[in-house]
């Protein structure tokens, strides 16, 4: 039995060792309260508050004459926090409000009205109201009663995301482009909206958001913590009926042939402007659309439109005049016994001058004059080439490009079939645009520039932040008395019976160019070919240069390119030459979509602006940012306007745009 000693020992030695264990549970607190105190509290605000990224508005990529390509178009959600009006004023404007949204969603007021009181019932702090809205729906139903007040007071809850969306469809797609995040944070950047992101994308904003419940987040105020800032905007070189007349010519076609996938690009000649860009590939339901920017990125082996670097490198060495005569005899030519080089002519053309077996596309010919003088110096041919500078990349902006193949004879895999097989385009390899802009070199007297899709970056009416000149490749890829010889040939291959493209022979527009017919999959059993047609327009003052290239025609209804490609060319000429194309309009959903984003109205001018002229995205956008209710009747740039230039605003007044 225990003392009463030894009770009282263990009773103090509890008590005691309680009270130690109190000591330190008050320290811990202490210490964690005045030492660590600010960090757990950030922790807890953390978990409760937050600033959330606000993505900006993408600068807009505007055509040449002024048109949107592309541009950043807001679609608002739209939430209600039933416990931020007062009870007073909840009861004063339920009843309004549940009219305006009837009215609005097509559903009944007392249905609208149940959900109002039932969500202030359930203490409901982000009922949805609305979502997807474009920015002339968003103003409506913010201007209802109740949402009309302050977020404070009514509760509105405004949740902004930005759409990008091109107005005018499918023109030029894959050029425009596009930039997509993964969730890895790397980046997809494709065409314009990617090489040009730096400027296009802006500065993110925040804006701080409080928890609620479900795990929800609500904007603690109307304000944003950091306003984000808008992008620049890039306008363009594309002339929007070029493009159209291409698209069209390129499409019909395509669908003619059965082909594969093809390509077009129209560049104005002195200043290396891109005109039109048009790259359609089939699909598995056999329609048409930008697949892949093969004017820019696919390489291939060019056949005779290669021909005439040939010619041109011989003309300038010397080795031959435009005169001089080459036997091709029946059309055929073999080397080791097994390689063979035949013409298209059945029987061949016999001998003919220099200038006519370009003319008439002989391969025997071309090959002849090349390998016959440079068999003992190929690197003098390749040199010849090289100095033209057709062997680099034109160092475009839009990523791809695709880089040029042309042998040299030091190259480990160098035979004898190299220099005979390049003289009629087999062997190398160019992309359409660096084809292109040699021929343009050449409509342009010997200089090469580089081809351009950009004029400006910048912001309507500020200085522009970038301005791209021309640029000089190549002063002069050749000797103007070489320039003079081989123009005369490629006008002669439209206008002379003898000529590959006579059949597109015009007597209004005089036309110059080269054919090319090029076999792929020649080691197989299912030989293919690609059609193409290079040259520019007007023969004796060039002002445009285009190449069109059809891949795979089927070969039953046709394959050359003076009867596949040829034809494109004519039609996008002569569309150009007669100004044939219409203005092209925005889609007609999308006018009401469009955010005001440049202002050209006078800063601190309170009267109706004079939009005439200007297209109708553009007028649409200008008028909505001064608080006016657009209509538009008619297609084209606008006519006229119902209110008169001048006339002192009343915001949401409606004004009607004719266009023509």
């Amino acid at each position: 039995m225990n003392s009463p000693k030894k009770i009282m020992f263990r009773f103090y030695l509890i008590a005691g060792g309680l009270f130690v264990f109190a000591l330190l549970l008050v320290g811990k607190l202490t210490y964690l309260v005045l030492i660590n105190g600010d960090e757990y509290k950030n922790r807890a605000d953390h978990q409760m508050i937050k600033n959330v990224v606000i993505q900006p508005s993408r600068g807009n990529i505007y055509a040449a004459d002024g048109n949107i390509l592309a541009t950043s178009i807001p679609r608002y959600e739209l939430r209600w926090d039933a416990m931020v009006p007062r009870k007073a004023v909840f009861d004063l404007h339920k009843k309004a409000l549940a009219e305006a949204l009837a009215a609005y969603s097509g559903r009944s007021f007392n249905y609208e009205l149940r959900k109002l009181e039932r969500a202030r019932a359930r203490k409901n702090r982000y009922l949805l109201v609305a979502k997807n809205l474009n920015f002339s729906t968003y103003k409506k139903i913010k201007s209802f009663p109740l949402f009309n007040l302050s977020s404070y007071k009514g509760g509105l809850i405004v949740e902004q995301q930005i759409k990008r969306e091109n107005p005018l469809g499918k023109v030029a797609e894959r050029t425009i482009g596009y930039e997509i995040q993964d969730t890895d944070g790397t980046f997809l950047r494709v065409g314009l909206e990617g090489a040009f992101s730096q400027y296009l994308r802006g500065e993110e904003g925040t804006r701080l958001k409080q928890k609620i419940a479900n795990g929800q987040w609500k904007p603690i105020n109307d304000n944003n913590e950091k306003e984000p800032t808008a992008g620049f905007d890039i306008y363009t070189t594309i002339d929007l009926n070029i493009q159209n007349a291409a698209h069209t010519a390129l499409l019909e076609q395509l669908e003619a042939y059965d082909a594969d996938h093809g390509s077009v690009v129209v560049m104005e000649v002195q200043t290396g402007d891109v005109k039109a860009i048009v790259n359609l590939g089939k699909t598995e339901k056999n329609t048409y659309f930008e697949k892949l920017n093969y004017a820019v990125g696919e390489s291939h082996e060019p056949g005779s439109t290669f021909k005439l670097m040939a010619m041109i490198a011989a003309l300038e060495d010397r080795v031959i005049d435009q005169n001089t005569l080459v036997q091709t005899g029946k059309g055929k030519l073999k080397f080791f016994g097994k390689y063979s080089v035949v013409d298209s002519k059945i029987g061949g053309f016999g001998t003919v001058t220099a200038a006519k077996a370009l003319e008439v596309s002989s391969n025997v010919g071309l090959v002849k004059m090349i390998h016959d003088n440079y068999k003992n110096q190929p690197e003098k041919f390749i040199d010849r080439l090289y100095n033209m500078g057709i062997n680099k990349p034109l160092g475009m902006s839009i990523v791809g490009e695709a880089k040029p193949k042309i042998p040299y004879p030091t190259d480990a895999d160098w035979d004898g079939l190299d220099l005979p097989w390049m003289a009629f385009g087999y062997g190398v390899s160019m992309t359409p645009l660096q084809i292109l802009a040699f021929y343009n070199a050449v409509a342009n007297n010997g200089e090469m520039v580089k081809p351009k899709f950009i004029k400006e970056i910048g912001n309507l009416g500020d200085t522009p932040k970038k301005v791209f000149q021309k640029e000089v490749l190549n002063p002069s890829i050749c000797s103007q008395e070489t320039l003079k010889k081989v123009k005369k040939m490629l006008f002669n291959v439209v206008d002379k019976k003898w000529g590959t493209a006579y059949r597109i022979k015009d007597e209004k527009l005089k036309m110059s160019g080269k054919t090319g017919t090029c076999q792929v999959d020649y080691t197989t059993d299912n030989v293919q070919y690609v059609s193409s047609f290079v040259g520019y327009f007007p023969s004796d003052a060039p002002k445009y240069s285009c190449i069109v290239v059809v891949h795979r025609p089927n070969k039953s209804k046709g394959y050359y390119g003076a009867t596949v490609a040829a034809p494109v060319f004519k039609k996008i000429a002569k569309n150009i030459y007669n100004n044939i194309p219409k203005q092209i309009h925005l889609e007609s959903h999308l006018v009401n979509d469009l955010q005001p984003q440049t202002l050209v109205h006078s800063k601190g001018s309170n009267n109706v602006p004079d939009v005439s002229g200007y297209s109708v995205g553009d007028a649409v956008i200008v008028l909505e940012k001064l608080g006016l209710n657009v209509s538009v009747k008619g297609r084209g740039r606008v006519k006229e306007q119902s209110i008169k230039p001048g006339i002192p605003i009343k915001v949401g007044q409606s004004i009607i745009l004719k266009l023509s």
